[in-house]
Parts: structure tokens; C-alpha cells; sequence
């Protein structure tokens, strides 16, 4: 098996080739990096978001909001956005410079018939299917993946498990694939990236360790598992716990009731305080729970 090294990142070029910044019709930061544009969107509270758009076929004076679709995180503040843009710029850069080229469809894979791939390198094949997608490794090429994360017949799904697949071969991809690589180890499988990068990793560095030390220590407290305002006490969320976080059938559920302003939305894992939050049995904003009369 071959050692995973984690490689350097590339050094960012101080201006890409096509990339250019802006203020759009109403005032928007926005950028330009090939055909893809963004823009520093307003949201609720003072904040922004990043959002993108495709050949708008018009000078960037002449963007307006609606020229722009999706949520690409939220944006701190302008220079948060200069640094997402000249980010994608460089990726845009060295994934030229990998010479990664397309094969066609028809291959059957475990989320169905492929409509296409991207070979990334012998052995290294990205597929599409009409609802998913993931990579295949040859099988020369699966026996470099660390045992702890291998894939028995070398299909890597999409969502979490590429970054298996590019942390193995960090040279076939960019440093911003690399990086959301390596978040994704932390976060998924901790252990694993202990063990292949002989580290510890610290508190907020991984969800599933932060995850298991919320739980250990509050085995015994009710830990909100979903949450929703309340259309029926104002300025308050409805939430419904369990004890210790824990969802598998037949857990004990109750309902509280959270003030808006000590219930953080962003926060993993909100544990209930019995001192300030009070069970509640009144009418729920949930549906699963409507009719109910009793916690």
C-alpha cells in the first residue's frame, strides 16, 4: 500500500487570466472568473452570502439579482469574497493544467447508468448518472486506499466519499479540492485521518468527534434533535429533544420551549437547560407532532 502524503497547497497566483471585479447594477460586489459569476448577495441581519451565474450576456454594471442562483456559504464580509473568487480562479487555473479529459457514458455503476465521466488518470474515472454519481478505481489503484477507508470493488460516492479518493491521489487534484478533501476526513472519519496522519485532531476541527464529545458529556441531558419557530408562542422555537441526542426508534422525545434569542440555529448539538427551558405541551408547529396533548 502506498503511504498517503498530504501535499503542500499550490501557491495562489496573485491574478488569474479572465478574472475581473465589479459592482453590479444595484451595488453588489461581484466578480467574473471565466463564465461563471458571483456576487456578495444580501441576506437577513447585515449578512451575505456568495452566489453564482452562468454567461449573463451583459457588462457586470448591468447585473442585477436576479441574474444570480444558489447559496454558496455565508460571506463574513467583502474581503471573504474576493478571497472565494480568487480561490475559484486558481482552481479554474491548475484543473486546466491537469489535463483531465472526458470519456463517454454507458458504464454501469451502483447509482445507475452512467451519462458520462471525467478520467482523472488512469484508473481515476469520475461518472454522472442521471440522480448521483461517485469515482472509480481500477483495482491497481484501490489497493493504495488506506484499509480503513478502502471501498470493496472501488466506487467512491460523490457526496463525502471522493474525498477518499483525493486524498489518496492529492496530485490529481487542486488545492481547493484538496482542502474541502481534507475537511471532509476530519469530519467523517476522524479516526481514520488520525491514524493515516498520525495527529490528534483538536476540538472544531472534526463534527464526528465534536459530535461524540457533546454526547459523552451530556449523556444524561435532553439535546435538541430538531427545531422549528414557533407559530404558536412568539419570540420562542419550538424544539424536541431526547436524552443525549439519541435518534434510533423508540427514543423518549419531549418538547420545549427555547427563547429565540438563547437558541442558536448554527450551534451542533443545543442542549436544553431545565432551568430556562420549560417542557412544553401546548400546540406544535410540527406536523408530526400535531394533535398531540402531551410531551
Amino acid at each position: 500500500m502506498t503511504e498517503i502524503v498530504q501535499t503542500a497547497p499550490f501557491p495562489r497566483a496573485p491574478i488569474a487570466p479572465g478574472l475581473s471585479f465589479g459592482r453590479s447594477a444595484v451595488g453588489m460586489l461581484v466578480a467574473l472568473v471565466g463564465d461563471t459569476a458571483y456576487a456578495m448577495v444580501p441576506a437577513r441581519d447585515g449578512r451575505h452570502y456568495l452566489a453564482s451565474g452562468w454567461r449573463i450576456a451583459r457588462p457586470i454594471a448591468e447585473w442585477t439579482r436576479s441574474d444570480f442562483h444558489g447559496h454558496g456559504g455565508d460571506l463574513a464580509d467583502e474581503t471573504a469574497f474576493r478571497s472565494k473568487v480568487l480561490d475559484q480562479a486558481q482552481h479554474n487555473q491548475e484543473r486546466r493544467a491537469l489535463g483531465r479529459r472526458e470519456s463517454p457514458g454507458g458504464r454501469h455503476t451502483p447509482w445507475g447508468l452512467s451519462q458520462g465521466g471525467t478520467v482523472y488518470a488512469d484508473g481515476v474515472t469520475s461518472h454522472s448518472t442521471a440522480g448521483h454519481g461517485g469515482f472509480k478505481l481500477s483495482d491497481d489503484r484501490n489497493r493504495k486506499v488506506h484499509p480503513m477507508l478502502s471501498a470493496a470493488g472501488g466506487w467512491y460516492e460523490e457526496d463525502e466519499c471522493w474525498a477518499i479518493v483525493a486524498i489518496t491521489f492529492p496530485q490529481l487534484f487542486t488545492a481547493l479540492e484538496r482542502r474541502y478533501a481534507e475537511q471532509t476526513i476530519k469530519d467523517s472519519w476522524p479516526d481514520a485521518w488520525e491514524t493515516i496522519f498520525g495527529t490528534i485532531l483538536a476540538p472544531g476541527e472534526s463534527r464526528t468527534k465534536d459530535r461524540r464529545t457533546l454526547e459523552a458529556e451530556h449523556a444524561t441531558d435532553w439535546i435538541v434533535v430538531s427545531a422549528i419557530t414557533s407559530e404558536h408562542e412568539k419570540g420562542f422555537v419550538e424544539c424536541i429533544a431526547t436524552a443525549g441526542g439519541k435518534r434510533c426508534a423508540g427514543t423518549e422525545e419531549r418538547r420545549f420551549l427555547v427563547p429565540a434569542g438563547d437558541y442558536d440555529m448554527r450551534r451542533f448539538g443545543f442542549v436544553i437547560d431545565p432551568d430556562r427551558h420549560s417542557v412544553y405541551a401546548g400546540r406544535s408547529s410540527f406536523i408530526g407532532w400535531q394533535g398531540r396533548g402531551s410531551p
